[in-house]
């Protein structure tokens, strides 16, 4: 499906400036969303893979084990934080797919805003991770997950997840089109994997030796996991460390970082795109 074509931004303020940035990046979100209909085998996997990771580590590994109280309530939140990392390889997968059939350039002469196409693409991810965590906690919620402190400590920890999920999205976009071909995603997705598991998801850093359990700690994804652990009054495996204590703090520091870096790297590399 052809995204529809916009009319040429004539003169006006920031306010004009600003519907056209709109207008288009929601005409590419649009587009990806089709893609949804076309490639309903690849959004069904997309979201089953985390949903067999977290009943595989519940009934099969054993994760969250040596955590007082039900090991399901450490296991869960910590798997939500890890999908908001993993699933990535779809973005990048199909950034440079278009860049391979030169979707891109022919965006970029059309007359859109700049990183419209990118925009687009980041909304339709996130549209698709709220439909994952929604998944995901279904299931956790199955196999006898439960939060505790109510409705806004819930949505504060969706919160958090999500701000994860979109500094993380940048990664993959800018890294994608440093690829710049598809046979190349399976390459850079394996970097996630050592961040996933570097991470307190399955177990306390107290379990681990000390430099690794300190390591463990001020990973971002520990970070998001045991703040979203302490907003759902599920068992954190606290350590006492100033990272396990300012969780919070880190889990919105850490992502906003990722952002300020990797956001203008993305758009630049772009705009940089066949010059």
């Amino acid at each position: 499906m052809s995204a529809a074509t916009t009319t040429a931004p004539g003169p006006g303020g920031a306010a004009s400036r600003l519907g056209w940035a709109l207008a288009d990046s929601w005409t590419m979100t649009r587009r990806e969303l089709a893609h949804w209909a076309r490639q309903p085998v690849a959004v069904l996997v997309n979201l089953v893979f985390p949903v067999m990771l977290l009943l595989m580590f519940t009934y099969l590994v054993g994760g969250g084990r040596g955590v007082p109280g039900d090991p399901t309530e450490y296991l869960v939140p910590g798997m939500l934080a890890l999908t908001m990392a993993f699933g990535l390889e779809a973005t990048m997968l199909a950034v440079t797919q278009d860049l391979g059939k030169g979707v891109i350039d022919r965006f970029r002469s059309m007359p859109m805003v700049p990183g419209a196409v990118l925009v687009g693409r980041s909304a339709a991810d996130m549209l698709q991770s709220v439909v994952s965590l929604a998944v995901m906690t279904g299931v956790g919620y199955a196999v006898g997950w439960r939060w505790h402190n109510g409705a806004a400590a819930a949505l504060g920890a969706v919160g958090l997840l999500l701000l994860l999920r979109f500094a993380m999205l940048w990664v993959g976009i800018h890294l994608a089109m440093v690829a710049g071909r598809p046979e190349m995603v399976t390459a850079v997705q394996i970097l996630v994997w050592p961040v996933g598991f570097l991470s307190n998801v399955f177990a306390t850093p107290a379990s681990m030796p000390g430099w690794l359990g300190a390591v463990v700690e001020w990973n971002p994804m520990s970070a998001t996991a045991t703040a979203v652990r302490d907003l759902f009054g599920n068992p954190g495996g606290a350590t006492g460390s100033w990272a396990a204590e300012h969780a919070g703090l880190l889990a919105v520091l850490w992502p906003v970082a990722i952002i300020a870096v990797f956001f203008p790297l993305a758009i630049g590399k772009f705009a940089r795109l066949s010059r």
